[in-house]
Formats: C-alpha cells, structure tokens, sequence
C-alpha cells in the first residue's frame, strides 16, 4: 500500500562514498572496471563469493547483469541496472534496479587513476555494512588490476 509520507523518506537514501588509487595508467582501469572478462575476476567482497557471468553494455541507457553467488552454493543474486550517463576514461553513473544511483569518477595522473564510486545506501543492511562491502569489492579491484 502507499504511503506518502513514508515513501518519500525511503527515496532519500543516504551517499555513501568509497574510494582507491590504483597504480594502472586510465586505460587499463578503465578497460578493467568495465569488461565482463575481467569484472568476473574482482568483482566480490570475499573470496567465498564469486562473479560466475556479467553482461555490460556500457552506454546511455545500456544495461548490466552481474551474476555474483556463494561459492558454497547458499546464495546468489544479480545486480543488476541501467546505465544514465558514461563519459569514458571519466565518469560512469547508472540506477540499480532498485532504484538508487551510483556515480563512479576515475581521475589519474598518467601513471596511477584514483576511482571514487558514491552510492545511494539500502534499508536493509548498515552503513557500515554496506560501505566496508563495497570498498571490499573496489579493493579486490585494485589488487586485480594491479597485478595483472
């Protein structure tokens, strides 16, 4: 049933930001952050979840699938969304399916890119939950790229 008082505070979700510098040249982050090759390698918390499939077709309007399961089978959801805007080597911002947003700035001085990614925070879980889960993700990230 709708309630408009209530419905309206639950679209005011709190930003939450999560930040990394990655020795890798905008390119490589770039190419990295959005193919599904590669977002197959980084993309969990823990290293008892895993990104099995992504789909990502990265333009206005375009959309992602990333499967991401347990590896112990109890568990799996898709996350999934629509992308807003993409200005490569720069900025990608895109609504979950749940409605919140997510905008992801890549900035880098030739030799290293800094990738600030700020996202609408969810009801279920805490802030800090949720932020130590996504700065995970961001830092699985980081070392994937570094080393490869």
């Amino acid at each position: 049933m709708f309630h408009p008082i209530k419905d309206v505070m639950a679209t005011q979700k709190q930003p939450i930001t999560v930040t990394t510098t990655v020795k890798a040249p905008i390119e490589k982050v770039w190419k990295y952050w959005t193919c599904p090759e590669h977002i197959t390698q980084w993309n969990n918390a823990s290293d008892d979840w895993f990104t099995p499939h992504a789909n990502n077709d990265l333009r206005p309007e375009g959309k992602f699938n990333f499967r991401m399961e347990a590896r112990d089978g109890s568990f799996g959801f898709d996350f999934e969304g629509i992308y807003i805007a993409v200005k490569e080597h720069e900025r990608i911002e895109y609504s979950i399916i749940d409605g919140r947003k997510v905008n992801i700035h890549f900035e880098s001085d030739g030799s290293q890119t800094t990738v600030t990614e700020t996202f609408e925070a969810e009801n279920e879980n805490s802030t800090e939950l949720q932020q130590k889960g996504w700065q995970s993700i961001l830092d699985n990230f980081k070392k994937y790229t570094e080393s490869n």
